[in-house]
């Protein structure tokens, strides 16, 4: 027997399955017999608005097929089905915090809940908050992906639509983006308009898609305005305050240090501010532009230059597009993409 099959007939032996072990179809087969998505065999058999034409033919495939969903598919949309899942690297990021926010604001609006995971960036950990999204009474789930290995194969077998933030999740899944390279870019023409020359950049993870792409932007401009960007300068870390402390530190210790730094995110950005502090160099003593968003109450605004990114916005737009997938929008899957937004040290 497959694996496939083994899988198939374990979900039916125990009722947690979408289908009835009275069949070996699945919902994937359904869309495929019907020409609709997943997402819509769900919303037929969950009593939500679909067309008669496509409810006719998921029903006739599902005949054919004899495909009998279970009570857990039947339910999807009643109780606990009213709660959206949102999986995040790191709720401690205020970033991420205010993604947390819109999307909430929106699904709160529209009588959803929203569960929050928190990956930790971690894959195994975010497999496991999949695995559950797709099994129990979710209506939709809103994905920062934890890295490239991020896997959606269970959602999507489950007919779960889901949406990717930040990050995208593999083809075939809606994404809001941000404007990656740009931002990296953006920062770093900052600085060389500033007079700065030897501009560092402190990244999270290259394994990261937010990441390779701002570290992008600043090899861009680099590029553009110096001839070239030297690879000593480019430095990945985490994305937390002590990856921007253990970068500052790491730099500075070079023979050729930088005078410069381009952040990759929000709290990198703090823990290097924090530590030229310590070092009694603060900024503008060294250049200093960060992609995200700072609380001023730890800085000076006029030191510091911010490419602002749009995370509530960010948020909130994830949250519509999943609430109209969940209406029944069958369109292909789309991306959207926010731009950031240059605010320069008031001492510029």
């Amino acid at each position: 027997m497959s694996t496939r099959s083994r899988a198939r007939a374990a979900r039916g032996a125990d009722g947690g399955g979408a289908e009835s072990a009275l069949s070996t179809a699945t919902i994937y087969d359904v869309a495929k017999r019907a020409g609709v998505s997943p997402a819509t065999v769900s919303r037929v058999y969950n009593g939500v608005g679909v067309s008669p034409a496509k409810t006719e033919a998921v029903q006739r495939a599902a005949r054919e097929l004899k495909f009998v969903p279970n009570s857990t598919a039947r339910n999807l949309r009643t109780g606990s089905a009213n709660a959206i899942a949102l999986v995040i690297p790191d709720i401690e990021n205020p970033y991420f915090t205010e993604t947390a926010r819109g999307i909430e604001d929106v699904a709160s609006a529209a009588g959803y809940s929203v569960m929050l995971c928190n990956s930790d960036g971690d894959i195994a950990k975010e497999s496991t908050y999949l695995g559950i999204a797709a099994s129990a009474h979710m209506a939709g789930v809103i994905l920062a992906a934890a890295g490239d290995d991020t896997d959606v194969s269970a959602l999507r077998a489950a007919g779960r639509p889901i949406i990717a933030v930040d990050r995208s999740a593999g083809g075939g899944v809606d994404s809001v983006l941000m404007a990656n390279r740009a931002a990296g870019y953006a920062a770093t023409i900052d600085l060389l308009d500033a007079g700065y020359r030897r501009v560092a950049c402190m990244v999270g993870g290259m394994a990261i898609e937010t990441s390779r792409e701002r570290a992008q932007g600043w090899r861009d401009a680099m590029e553009e305005r110096l001839g070239s960007a030297d690879p000593a300068l480019l430095y990945p870390t985490t994305f937390h305050l002590e990856g921007g402390r253990v970068s500052i530190d790491a730099l500075l210790a070079a023979e050729n240090p930088p005078d410069g730094f381009v952040a990759g995110n929000n709290l990198i950005g703090m823990g290097a501010i924090q530590r030229l502090a310590e070092l009694g160099t603060p900024p503008p003593a060294y250049g200093m532009a960060v992609i995200g968003s700072l609380p001023y109450t730890i800085i000076s605004p006029s030191s510091v230059s911010i490419v602002r990114l749009p995370a509530r916005e960010m948020g909130m737009t994830a949250a519509r597009m999943l609430l109209d997938r969940l209406a029944g929008d069958d369109a292909p899957p789309r991306t959207v993409v926010l731009g950031g937004e240059l605010l320069p040290r008031l001492d510029s």
